[in-house]
């Protein structure tokens, strides 16, 4: 009897695990995207992640910086499923943009800022552009108190950088030669501290510590950025192969979604990419946006 007992118990457990088995092979694998690049959009791309993976828990959504340039040199070389950009891949050097699909995600508006104790608020885009060209060297040449201008630049490959040069300055011209930092968050601390420095960010960095300056009056919102009555704007770009993964491809498909647009893009400061009424090439064209 006692072996009988056995018998059944033992066969019990040997269902109860094939059931589990069956059952197991049922679930998804574990999905690994891993997203590297644009400083700019990594904080946005790092929350899009935790409130995907909490709807997708076999998901695992790896993030990291390092700028847009190696973003996009390892999706092309294979090293990263994803890699996010504030520039478009064909205004990179060493890119083949033919082999990579290009997906915006948000538009980030960026914006000139100045120590708050300065004293200047507005300038011209001329006079921008003859700040950071090195033809204006004293805040006194503006109306502003007799300071130097202490320039600080983005680091040569960050998106913004190109962004902010494509805009400002004239065709064949060049930067002056100037301090040159990584992120957004390390120049406006810089800033903040110098009172006769410049600088930019995207419109997600601004606080109190720094003072967005206005273009002939233009103040550096959502809304002007979105008829381009504000210049200084980029695409945030996530690229990826051109026969990416299951996995890859469901991530960007709910960055792209209305309820991540008018949620999480909003509340980072960023544009969604419904709201835009323009449209711009990769070597700076404006266009009506076509629906």
């Amino acid at each position: 009897m006692r072996k009988v007992l056995l018998g059944i118990l033992l066969a019990g457990v040997l269902v109860g695990l094939g059931f589990g088995w069956a059952a197991a092979k049922k679930q998804p694998a574990q999905s690994k995207v891993t997203v590297v690049g644009s400083t700019a959009l990594q904080p946005l791309v790092e929350a899009a992640a935790e409130q995907y993976q909490q709807s997708h828990t076999k998901a695992s959504i790896i993030v990291q910086g390092g700028g847009s340039g190696t973003g996009l040199s390892q999706v092309q070389d294979g090293a990263v499923n994803v890699g996010s950009s504030d520039i478009f891949a064909d205004q990179q050097d060493g890119i083949d943009h033919a082999k990579l699909q290009d997906h915006i995600v948000a538009v980030a508006g960026i914006t000139p800022i100045v120590n708050p104790r300065l004293g200047i608020d507005d300038l011209t885009l001329d006079q921008l552009r003859q700040i950071f060209t090195g033809e204006v060297t004293n805040w006194r040449q503006l109306g502003g108190p007799d300071l130097p201008i202490t320039v600080i630049n983005r680091a040569s490959g960050s998106g913004t950088r190109v962004a902010f040069e494509q805009t400002v300055l004239r065709s064949g011209e060049h930067a002056v030669n100037a301090q040159e930092q990584d992120s957004n968050g390390t120049v406006k601390e810089i800033v903040a501290n110098t009172r006769g420095a410049i600088s930019y960010i995207s419109f997600a960095y601004i606080n109190s510590r720094v003072q967005p300056v206005k273009l002939s009056g233009v103040t550096p919102t959502a809304a002007n950025v979105t008829t381009n009555q504000w210049p200084l704007w980029s695409y945030e770009h996530l690229y990826m192969k051109r026969r990416p993964d299951a996995a890859t491809k469901s991530f960007i498909r709910f960055m792209q979604t209305r309820r991540v647009q008018d949620s999480l893009i909003k509340d980072a400061n960023y544009i969604s990419i419904h709201d835009m009424k323009v449209a711009r090439t990769p070597d700076g064209q404006i266009s009506e946006r076509s629906r």
